[in-house]
């Protein structure tokens, strides 16, 4: 999980503060200490370490803070503010041609670096904010590059403009904004050509591409999993070609932190989107203050609201049935199974967990969640019928060794699940008021949880 690593360091030098009724400027530098630390070891680029640790330190032994009622908190509230300030403070949105004109966006960046995925994902946020993307296959080098670019739009439902691979990019990038401007399209998107390492032909090109195509966004996608590589990568891009902004792709990878504190901080460019999956929706739009919470190991609340609103469509009545029944604990085994839908297409418990606040002070969430147990639970109920699904109390010990069988798993185990779904029923039924909420009663977007 990103920032796993990171977080749990924070925490433990928060812990520290928080049990101290007052502080002294020693309790605040041997902390700081600790947290330059845990930053370079996240691979944060070392200049910036420094002057952060500077930031903090200057603010925290302030007499308002040391003489405050609860200094340890007012510490923990710095350095979240200087970690917002380091990343950039607001959200920056891509920069869009007023009107009806057409806005060219040019998409680089290093080959594994996920820029043809990314560039379909971008593709896919615009459509959903009412826009016309057309996608354009500029990589004519690269294997089943125009291939991948035509998959992807496709499931995107977004249209693709392609010459094959014997035409110039920047010939294909010139026919493509005068097809867009045919057809209605009001965003050009230019996925060009990546190389293994930087180097003077791919520049050059970039360049190229510039020098002939009125090009209002360059956008440079880094690997986050690489730390400061993506750092020196981004500054030297954006030294040679010029860059407005970045995205960080593989966000939900072993992600130290280091390219998500560092990038802007460095280059001066913002960060606008990460990219935290391979599914074609697991691009979320960058929020330096929901970043910093999520690293601090605060939670992020309208990030899992929005997440959910997003990847969950369920009927209104259906939602409002669902909700009833939860609420008289008759919740059944069929909304089991779309509760475990809705939260393997939010990415999993793991990393709703992840966003919740407090849940950072727990700990390795993923080593507390046993994704394998939940396969299990998903057979178990697969192996039941339909009748039996709607109504548990039909589960007789006959029914429970044939489900048994069906999902590999011994009898004990069956029972087990049962007798837990039955509490989890009565403890519904107890508590309606936590359950059942959609989006204007309190829940995130419909969201029911299995547990």
């Amino acid at each position: 999980m990103a920032f796993e690593s990171l977080t749990d360091k924070l925490q433990n030098v928060f812990k520290n503060l928080r049990g101290k009724g007052r502080l002294t400027e020693d309790d605040v530098r041997t902390a700081l200490k600790e947290v330059k630390i845990a930053l370079l070891e996240a691979d944060v680029n070392f200049k910036v370490v420094k002057q952060f640790v500077k930031a903090v330190e200057e603010r925290a032994i302030g007499a308002d803070v040391m003489n405050g009622l609860n200094p340890g908190q007012m510490v923990i509230k710095i350095v979240n503010e200087e970690m917002i300030t380091l990343m950039g403070s607001e959200t920056t949105e891509i920069k869009l041609q007023p009107g009806k004109a057409i806005t060219t966006i040019m998409m680089c960046g290093l080959q594994g670096a996920g820029k043809t995925t990314t560039t379909a994902k971008i593709a896919g946020k615009l459509k959903m904010k009412g826009k016309k993307p057309l996608l354009v296959a500029c990589d004519v080098y690269r294997p089943a590059a125009i291939k991948q670019l035509q998959v992807n739009g496709e499931k995107q439902q977004v249209d693709v403009f392609s010459m094959g691979e014997n035409h110039s990019p920047v010939d294909i990038a010139k026919a493509a904004i005068e097809h867009a401007r045919k057809n209605g399209h009001n965003i050009v998107i230019l996925d060009t050509a990546g190389r293994l390492h930087i180097d003077d032909d791919m520049m050059a090109e970039l360049c190229f591409i510039k020098a002939h195509v009125e090009v209002h966004q360059s956008l440079l996608v880094v690997d986050a999993m690489t730390g400061q590589d993506a750092v020196t990568v981004a500054k030297d891009f954006d030294k040679r070609v010029g860059i407005d902004g970045v995205v960080l792709s593989k966000m939900d990878g072993d992600t130290r932190g280091g390219a998500a504190l560092s990038v802007k901080a460095v280059t001066g460019k913002p960060i606008l989107y990460v990219g935290m999956g391979e599914k074609l929706s697991d691009l979320e739009q960058f929020y330096p203050e929901r970043m910093a919470s999520r690293i601090l190991g605060m939670g992020d609340v309208l990030s899992l609201i929005e997440k959910a609103q997003e990847n969950i469509s369920i009927d209104e009545n259906k939602e409002k049935e669902m909700a009833a029944r939860m609420k008289k604990g008759k919740f059944d085994f069929e909304d089991y199974l779309e509760s475990m839908k809705q939260m393997r297409n939010m990415g999993g418990l793991s990393s709703i967990l992840s966003m919740m606040p407090g849940m950072g002070k727990l700990g390795n969430i993923e080593s507390m969640i046993d994704e394998k147990q939940l396969a299990k639970t998903e057979a178990i109920i697969l192996s039941m019928t339909p009748e039996e699904r709607k109504n548990p109390k039909l589960l007789n010990l006959s029914r429970k060794s044939r489900i048994a069988r069906g999902a590999g798993v011994d009898m004990a185990v069956v029972n087990r699940f049962v007798k837990q779904f039955e509490q989890s029923q009565k403890m519904m039924k107890q508590m309606p008021g936590l359950l059942g909420g959609g989006r204007r009663r309190g829940g995130f977007g419909g969201m029911k949880f299995p547990f």
